[in-house]
């Protein structure tokens, strides 16, 4: 089977069209309420599943909070979707063993959100002090739950470009040594090191990696003025690690899988005097890998990163039914929403020259 699925995808290729199967997205943010309605059928559209992130306000942090924002979810999504919520818990220093086992029980609940504290989005709640929470870790280990990390560190002394490479050298190698058999994503990779530290790691570290850091270096955010919707967490780096990611994720590597850290803000909150961290790419985030992947002309290789990789990583079944890309352009709205939800995506104005036909 997997011979035939490259055959399909080489020949679509050839005539300007890509079908792979359904891929899934390992790492999404979409809030609640009414930017939920407004967000959630773009993903919907693509994905058969995503992991769901915790941080809201408050955060989810219990199995009865996250079965009730799994409902909410799927009451927003458009009808007959057949689009799986993925659920996680946010950890704390409240989070205790007990939980790990409940999370474990849940077919619907699959993972804990590791945030420290003041990381990102909603992260005032995270963790202060991340030895103290190592017996949650030895627990999730045993009952083989996966750990979702946000790989900085918080200390202001430190410069914001070097956060992931500093919590991989302190805090992270601890933790893969100290828990070996501990299933750990590594969030939203944006260096070099992180991707040289996934590579060496044992089978059971994996890690997430969103279009905006394939597709752009920091370049996107300060050059020619501060442009906030390029404004992410962790932060666009120097082009030395787009490159590296961009090779990690085309190069085959079952450790690399598709995860968007698609994150809705209202406009005003992006654009002002503190704008919020987070971009949003849901509205086409298949398609923006797609320039990515053919940057690198390694279309060929999307589907294991977008379809297969995740999947297997979590032990969950891969998806059966397709997806087609077309060779085709077409212009990003300036906005999604209303006047009360406006949310402005990535590459707003712009345009992509890929496109969704089929599903």
């Amino acid at each position: 089977m997997p011979i035939l699925i490259e055959i399909s995808v080489k020949m679509d290729k050839l005539t300007d069209r890509l079908t792979i199967t359904q891929p899934d997205d390992w790492h999404l943010h979409v809030r609640t309420g009414s930017i939920l309605q407004t967000v959630i059928a773009h993903t919907a559209k693509q994905f058969g599943r995503a992991i769901i992130m915790p941080n809201l306000k408050p955060p989810v942090t219990t199995v009865p909070q996250a079965l009730a924002y799994r409902d909410e979810i799927l009451t927003a999504l458009p009808e007959n979707s057949s689009f799986n919520p993925l659920m996680t818990l946010y950890l704390t220093g409240n989070t205790r063993a007990e939980d790990v086992k409940k999370v474990a029980a849940s077919e619907h609940i699959h993972a804990f959100k590791l945030y420290p504290a003041g990381a990102t989005t909603n992260s005032d709640a995270g963790v202060a002090n991340i030895e103290a929470v190592y017996p949650i870790f030895a627990a999730m280990e045993k009952h083989v739950v996966p750990l979702l990390i946000h790989g900085e560190v918080t200390n202001p002394e430190y410069d914001i470009f070097d956060r992931e490479k500093i919590f991989i050298d302190t805090q992270l190698s601890r933790i893969t040594r100290e828990f070996p058999g501990l299933r750990i994503v590594v969030e939203h990779l944006t260096t070099q090191d992180a991707v040289q530290f996934v590579e060496s790691a044992n089978d059971n570290v994996g890690a997430t990696i969103t279009p905006q850091h394939l597709l752009y270096n920091r370049n996107a955010i300060l050059a020619g003025g501060i442009r906030p919707h390029f404004y992410c967490l962790p932060i666009l780096k120097r082009e030395q690690h787009r490159l590296a990611l961009l090779k990690a994720a085309t190069g085959g590597n079952r450790k690399f899988f598709l995860g968007t850290d698609s994150a809705p803000h209202l406009t005003h909150l992006k654009e002002n005097a503190c704008g919020c961290a987070g971009c949003y790419s849901a509205h086409a985030a298949l398609e923006l890998y797609a320039e990515a992947f053919e940057q690198a002309d390694a279309l060929d290789k999307l589907e294991g990163f977008a379809s297969f990789h995740g999947a297997d990583f979590y032990g969950l079944p891969r998806n059966t039914q397709s997806i087609t890309l077309a060779k085709q352009a077409w212009a990003v709205p300036n906005h999604y929403g209303d006047t009360n939800n406006t949310i402005t995506p990535l590459k707003a104005g712009e345009i992509v020259h890929w496109q969704q036909i089929s599903n």
